[in-house]
């Protein structure tokens, strides 16, 4: 056998796996899974065959065995999850070592400056809350930033945490990103010039920071750094979020900006 059938090639990490180790049954049932999402909440089986690329029987077939074990919910015509799939991210929230350090560091950012504080990870072409913390809202000016609760999905190329980590790989680490997932407009602010986006991440990484104002939503501004292990390697991204309303780029960059940093050296002794 050659090596092109003896092993399976990762399309986004190029991890490789033996194809005598591959379970492409396991493979194809998460797989619809992630069909499912904020865009695509109700699916039917032709829906999700061509979402995941999966043959219409397959799809019924996986369909129905996830509505069997309840992780999906059917009218008979349309499927969407069920709280059950909850418990693949409890498990990692409760278990992971990560959010767990970065939580109680983010209460006390909170504290001190009244605003939201979050630990993002990338994943792919999006990034990931996976802590965070921000005060109860006392009056009717105070409202949480869009997507900002744990494990919501947020496109990387928009965010503050996003650039940062993009940041951190090679030109043609970021250069086949853009090519794989592209720069999609969200405002008018939202950047989608390659040239000028891989200007942006060049002095991002040489400032360790990112500062960014209404790329992603109208009207909230945020400021991010890098976190990093004991090995330099850069983990996830710390952030601080706000409205443009009530905060101001000199105080992120002024005041919040030095904590983050503090924070994050904190978290690398600690991972």
């Amino acid at each position: 056998m050659d090596d092109q059938h003896e092993y399976v090639v990762h399309p986004h990490s190029q991890d490789v796996i033996r194809h005598a180790d591959y379970i492409a049954g396991l493979a194809k049932g998460l797989q619809i899974l992630e069909a499912f999402g904020v865009d695509h909440q109700r699916l039917n089986v032709t829906q999700v065959a061509e979402r995941t690329g999966i043959s219409r029987t397959a799809a019924r077939r996986h369909l129905k065995t996830m509505k069997f074990l309840g992780y999906l919910n059917t009218d008979e015509h349309y499927f969407w999850l069920t709280p059950r799939v909850l418990r693949f991210s409890s498990a990692y929230l409760s278990s992971a070592h990560l959010p767990k350090v970065a939580q109680s560091l983010l209460n006390l950012l909170c504290a001190q400056t009244s605003l939201t504080f979050s630990m993002v990870i990338l994943d792919e072409h999006e990034v990931v809350p996976i802590a965070r913390s921000d005060l109860p809202p006392k009056d009717h000016f105070r409202v949480n930033p869009y997507g900002m609760h744990l494990g919501n999905r947020l496109p990387a190329h928009a965010t503050s945490t996003g650039k940062v980590l993009l940041a951190a790989l090679s030109l043609e680490q970021q250069q086949m990103w853009v090519k794989k997932y592209g720069l999609k407009r969200l405002t008018p602010l939202t950047i989608t010039d390659k040239e000028i986006f891989y200007t942006q991440l060049k002095t991002i990484a040489l400032s360790d920071a990112c500062l960014s104002k209404e790329e992603h939503e109208l009207g909230i501004i945020a400021l991010a750094v890098p976190v990093l292990n004991t090995k330099g390697q850069v983990i996830g991204a710390l952030n601080c979020m706000s409205q443009t309303n009530l905060t101001s780029e000199e105080y992120l960059i002024q005041q919040v900006l030095p904590l983050l940093r503090q924070t994050a050296n904190e978290l690398r002794s600690l991972i």
